[in-house]
């Protein structure tokens, strides 16, 4: 068979993702921290972009000219006079230091500083513990042994390594590290520096003045009875009457499991909302939030220098050129991104009114399909509009993919969403008896009454998902 070279003309179609398309994919999808990020950073890259400062236009601003056209004024000589006012009211100066009380005399104008400013960081675990140590006037030996143990915390507060670990690495006896350790479980937090949860309960209860009492006898051998609630094992091995073994388990029970919480750093974060749907009488209102989001314009200057057909070298034009297609495109994608956010909360407001208008319980099933029809847009936009978006609504604040639900079927027809089975779920569990929980099987036939059929494993799977014990566990003496 002979090898040869031959021309063929072949028609194909392509699909070719063009810079404008790939930056409006990338804003939509960015959540508005995200997206005001990504602005604060094109404006410090691209001169071309600007902020339009507020209650300003453009033709209030200034446009920038050669300096070299303009004439310098004349400076004035700055002098200084030393005068004494003569509106200064002397009486009310006098009185300041005469009254018993203290008096202030300010204007209403006076930027007062802000009064975040003088918050102290929040002291950490480690600060606190070494501060206590460093009150107890300690040695070089044993300031290295307590740095040691206080260094290897986790944030609960808990010794992540063994004495010997700690004697083998300070170089000191044993005995030296367990006495120094012993000092510091003796420090604020209660319960601080212990190795297990059963040492931590113990300090805290010596600490109470219970020791050698059934709450310590409860902790050193009944930890997982009590765990799994068997409080009837607990009497019989302890040889104790319920009433005596419920009291001591209440104090067990206020005690702080986890000592280093108190000192953590996690801060909240809080939600900004990127729409807020509100009802006035009978309708919604759909407003989109624009608080803190810059407004931007293309720099006058860059765009009359282009315009006006001034000399410009073919790399400087071709640089501003470019700049200013992506000032453009940007402030484009931006304006389609709220248009698309806002299209898509309408068609949410169309499928769930009556969630708006009566909460979870009636919230209907819905998928991503039915919103991209509804608009006409494609599903993965959908997807991208409604990923880390949320929504201010009259029964709280949710993120847009909330509303999208798989449907459980009604054993008579119809279907119903499941975010709503749940709300069922939480609200049964919430009514029942605790001396006599419902279990997952005595749940499920709860909501077959209600003709909504659904397996013990799937209710099990929304009560994790709800983050609620099971019955053996949520059961009350």
């Amino acid at each position: 068979m002979a090898l040869e070279l031959r021309q063929q003309l072949k028609l194909t179609q392509q699909l070719i993702m063009t810079p404008q398309l790939q930056m409006a994919i990338k804003l939509l999808q960015l959540s508005r921290l995200e997206l005001m990020d990504t602005i604060q950073t094109e404006l410090e890259e691209n001169p071309a972009l600007e902020e339009v400062p507020e209650g300003a236009t453009a033709e209030q601003l200034p446009e920038l000219t050669d300096s070299s056209s303009t004439e310098t004024p004349e400076t004035k000589e700055v002098t200084i006079e030393d005068k004494l006012q003569e509106d200064i009211d002397w009486s009310n100066y006098l009185d300041e230091y005469n009254t018993p009380g203290r008096v202030q005399f300010e204007s209403e104008n006076r930027d007062t500083p802000k009064f975040e400013s003088f918050i102290a960081h929040k002291e950490s675990l480690n600060d606190h513990l070494l501060w206590q140590l460093l009150m107890t006037k300690p040695k070089k030996e044993a300031e290295r042994i307590a740095s040691l143990i206080i260094g290897n915390l986790n944030k609960d507060g808990y010794l992540q390594v063994s004495v010997e670990e700690i004697a083998d690495t300070s170089g000191s006896p044993l005995e030296k590290v367990a006495e120094i350790l012993a000092t510091i479980q003796t420090f604020d937090p209660v319960g601080v520096c212990a190795r297990d949860l059963r040492e931590c309960l113990l300090i805290q209860a010596g600490h109470l003045g219970l020791e050698n009492t059934i709450v310590t006898d409860i902790i050193e051998d009944h930890l997982p009875n009590l765990e799994k609630k068997n409080y009837k094992v607990i009497c019989k091995a302890l040889k104790k009457s319920m009433d005596e073994v419920v009291s001591a388990i209440n104090v067990i029970q206020v005690m702080e499991p986890k000592p280093g919480r108190q000192f953590s750093d996690d801060t909240p974060q809080y939600i900004n909302p990127d729409i807020y749907v509100y009802k006035l009488e009978n309708e919604f209102v759909i407003m989109l939030n624009d608080d803190g989001m810059p407004k931007l314009r293309v720099n006058s200057f860059y765009k009359n220098t282009i315009g006006r057909g001034k000399k410009v070298t073919g790399e400087a034009e071709e640089y501003i050129q470019g700049k200013m297609r992506s000032a453009a495109w940007l402030i484009k994608s931006i304006h389609q991104r709220q248009k698309t956010i806002y299209r898509a909360m309408e068609s949410i407001l169309r499928f769930q009114r009556d969630f708006f208008d009566n909460g979870i319980a009636h919230l209907k099933p819905m998928v991503l399909r039915d919103v991209a029809q509804d608009i006409g847009m494609h599903e993965s936009t959908i997807s991208r509009v409604t990923t880390n978006k949320y929504a201010f609504t009259p029964q709280g604040i949710f993120e847009l993919k909330y509303f999208f639900n798989s449907s459980i079927r009604h054993k008579h027809g119809g279907s119903i969403a499941s975010a709503s089975v749940q709300e069922k779920i939480r609200k049964i569990i919430q009514d029942e008896d605790s001396s006599k929980p419902y279990s997952d099987d005595k749940i499920a036939r709860i909501l077959e009454e209600e003709e909504i059929h659904i397996a013990r494993r799937t209710v099990a799977k929304y009560r994790e998902m709800l983050k609620i014990l099971p019955s053996n566990k949520r059961k009350q003496p």
